[in-house]
C-alpha cells in the first residue's frame, strides 16, 4: 500500500513539474515579445524612412534587426526573423493606444511570475504538498471519504480474509473440497485455508482448501488448520502393530509442509488409532478402556484421564495405556482446558479476534465460554471466539458474555407514539440474532448502560424546557425483566437528551461463597448401565476386532 502511494505521489510531482516549466515557458516567451514589442514602438523604428522605403519585406526585415541589434543583450533569447515578422503586424491601433509605464509593470510582474515558478521548482516538494492541500480545501466537502480508514501495519492475509466457502468431505470415495455440496459438512474456510487430515492408520497431512481434491479413504478427522496454534491439542490413543502395545500421546501440531505424510504412530505396519479427539482450547477427557477377555486378566474394565499426559511433541512415543489387546476405548467423561484460558483481543480496525494483543482485551475464555456482539440497531447474539469469526461494521459492543450482567436501556418505542421508555434486562445467549429495542425498526436507542445501579438525567425541550431536569435512579425505578419486555414509560413531557450520570452506590464487595458441592461429572459411557458380566458376554458372543 506505501508503495502504491509513494508512486502516486511521485507521479504527480512530476506532473506539477512538468505543468510549471511549460507556464515558465509561456511567460517567458511572452516576456520576450513584450520587451521586442516595447522597444520597437517606444524608438518609433516603424517610423525610419529605410523602414518605409524598404523595397522588399526582406529589407525591412534587415533593418528592423539592425535598430534592434544594440538591445540583444536585454532580451531573453535570440531574435529570430519570426519574431520580426510578428512586430510587422502590429497594428497601428495598437501602437498608438501603446503606454510605456503599463508595458514596464507588464514586464516586472511576467519577471516576478517567472522568480515565483522558479522557486516552486527549487521546492517541488513543498509546492505538492500545497497542491493537495488546496485540493482538500477547494473540494473536501463536497467529496467526503466513503471508505473507512484503519490501521493496516499488523493485518496478515489470512486473518483477515473473509472465510466464506464451506469444506466438505465424502469419506467413502476419499474426496474432500468446497464444490460436494451435497457430503459431509466439515468447517468455513476461505480459498488460502489449508486442512490437516487424519487417518485411521496414523498419518496425517495437511493441504490447501480446493474445489475437489482427493486425499485417501479412512479418514479419521478432517478441519480448517491454523498455523503455530499452540492451544489445539489432539488426544490420540493408538495401538503399535497389529497386536502391540496401546500408547496414548497429547500432542499439538504447529507448522508442517504442505502434502508432506507425517505418522502419529511408531510406523510400525498395521499400527491404528483406536481413539482420537482434537481440542481447541487443550481440554483432557477420561476415557474408558475395554480389553478383549482374557482368563489372566482380572479387570478388563478402566478409566484413564489424558490430564495426566504431558503434552508433547508430535513425535513422541506417548505413554503406555495398557500392553493388552484392547477391544474398544470410548470416552467416559468430558474435561476442561489444561492450558488455563485463552486470552482474546477484538480488534476494531479489522473487526476480528485475535491472540496477539492487538485491540480492546476482552477475557481470559475457557472452551464453553462465549463472546456477546450488540449491533447499533439492537441486534445482539453470542458467538464462539474462533479466529475464523468477522463482525459487522455496526457493531457497538464486543465483550465476553455473562449471563447474569444486568443491563439498562432508554429508547424511543415505535409502538407507543415515541414515547421513552426505560427497561432493565439481561442479554440472552445464542447465535441466532434477537433485537433488544423490540419488533418495530423505528424504535431506536437513546442510551445503554451496563452500570450496575445506574442514575439517569432527564433533560426536557420543546415547550417542556421550563421543567428542571428529572434524575432517576433506574434500578428502583423498574425491576429487571426479559429483552422481550417493552419496560416503564419515563414521562410524558418532551425529552432532549436522557444523560448518564456517575453512581453513587456501588455491589457490596461479594464474600468468598462456601464451595459448593461440584455437580456429578455427565457420564457419555454408552456401556455405564451394564455390568462387567455382560460386556464380557456381549463381546465373547459377537466380538468386533479393530
Amino acid at each position: 500500500m506505501s508503495k502504491i502511494l509513494r508512486k502516486s505521489v511521485e507521479n504527480t510531482l512530476d506532473l506539477l513539474r512538468q505543468e510549471l516549466e511549460i507556464r515558465k515557458g509561456e511567460i517567458l516567451e511572452a516576456l520576450h515579445f513584450a520587451s521586442l514589442e516595447k522597444i520597437f514602438i517606444a524608438e518609433r523604428i516603424y517610423k525610419d524612412k529605410e523602414f518605409e522605403q524598404s523595397k522588399d519585406l526582406d529589407a525591412a526585415c534587415e533593418h528592423i534587426d539592425k535598430r534592434l541589434t544594440p538591445y540583444y543583450p536585454q532580451f531573453i533569447r535570440e531574435v529570430t526573423k519570426d519574431d520580426i515578422l510578428r512586430l510587422m503586424e502590429i497594428k497601428m491601433g495598437r501602437i498608438l493606444k501603446f503606454n510605456a509605464d503599463k508595458a514596464e509593470e507588464l514586464i516586472a510582474k511576467m519577471k516576478e511570475d517567472i522568480a515565483e515558478i522558479d522557486n516552486h521548482l527549487a521546492h517541488i516538494v513543498d509546492y505538492t504538498i500545497n497542491w493537495y492541500q488546496m485540493l482538500q480545501n477547494k473540494y473536501g466537502k463536497n467529496f467526503p471519504r466513503r471508505t473507512e480508514l484503519r490501521n493496516f501495519d499488523t493485518i496478515v492475509a489470512a486473518k483477515v480474509v473473509e472465510a466464506n466457502e464451506k469444506l466438505y468431505i465424502n469419506r467413502e470415495e476419499g474426496f474432500i473440497g468446497t464444490a460436494l455440496k451435497k457430503d459431509e459438512f466439515v468447517a468455513n474456510c476461505s480459498d488460502i485455508d489449508d486442512v490437516i487430515i487424519f487417518f485411521r492408520d496414523g498419518k496425517y497431512i495437511v493441504t490447501p482448501v480446493a474445489d475437489k481434491k482427493f486425499v485417501g479413504k479412512n479418514v479419521l478427522y478432517a478441519n480448517v488448520f491454523k498455523k503455530n496454534d499452540k492451544r489445539t491439542i489432539y488426544n490420540v490413543a493408538y495401538r503399535d502393530g497389529k497386536e502391540g502395545t496401546t500408547y496414548v500421546k497429547r500432542f499439538a501440531v504447529t507448522a508442517v509442509v504442505r502434502d508432506r505424510e507425517y505418522d502419529v504412530t511408531l510406523g510400525t505396519p498395521d499400527s491404528r488409532i483406536t481413539y482420537f479427539s482434537a481440542n481447541p482450547n487443550g481440554e483432557a477427557e477420561v476415557i474408558k478402556v475395554t480389553l478383549k477377555p482374557n482368563p489372566r486378566v482380572r479387570r478388563i474394565i478402566f478409566e484413564h484421564d489424558f490430564s495426566e499426559v504431558t503434552i508433547k511433541g508430535r513425535q513422541a512415543r506417548g505413554v503406555i495405556l495398557t500392553r493388552l489387546p484392547v477391544h474398544k476405548i470410548v470416552l467416559k467423561q468430558k474435561g476442561g482446558s489444561t492450558l488455563g484460558g485463552r486470552k482474546v483481543w477484538f480488534d476494531r480496525d479489522v473487526l476480528r479476534l485475535n491472540y496477539d494483543g492487538r485491540g480492546e482485551f476482552l477475557g481470559e475464555f475457557q472452551s464453553d465460554d462465549s463472546i456477546l456482539v450488540v449491533l447499533n440497531n439492537g441486534d445482539f447474539y453470542t458467538s464462539n471466539f474462533d479466529l475464523s469469526n468477522h463482525y459487522e461494521d455496526n457493531v457497538s459492543i464486543v465483550e465476553k458474555f455473562d449471563p447474569n450482567k444486568i443491563w439498562t436501556a432508554a429508547l424511543y418505542d415505535a409502538d407507543q407514539q415515541n414515547y421513552p421508555y426505560l427497561k432493565r434486562f439481561c442479554f440472552e445467549a445464542g447465535n441466532r440474532k434477537q433485537n433488544y429495542l423490540g419488533d418495530n425498526k423505528n424504535s431506536r436507542l437513546i442510551l445503554l448502560s451496563d452500570e450496575y445501579f445506574p442514575r439517569l438525567e432527564v433533560v426536557f425541550g420543546g415547550h417542556d424546557d421550563f421543567r428542571e431536569p428529572l434524575e432517576i435512579d433506574a434500578e428502583e425505578f423498574i425491576a429487571v425483566k426479559g429483552f422481550k419486555a417493552k419496560g416503564k414509560r419515563l414521562t410524558t413531557f418532551t425529552i432532549e437528551t436522557v444523560n448518564e450520570l456517575d453512581p453513587t452506590r456501588f455491589p457490596a464487595p461479594q464474600k468468598e461463597e462456601q464451595e459448593e458441592a461440584e455437580e456429578e461429572p455427565e457420564n457419555l459411557d454408552p456401556d455405564s448401565d451394564k455390568s462387567e458380566g455382560d460386556i464380557i458376554d456381549e463381546i465373547t458372543g459377537q466380538m468386533k476386532l479393530f
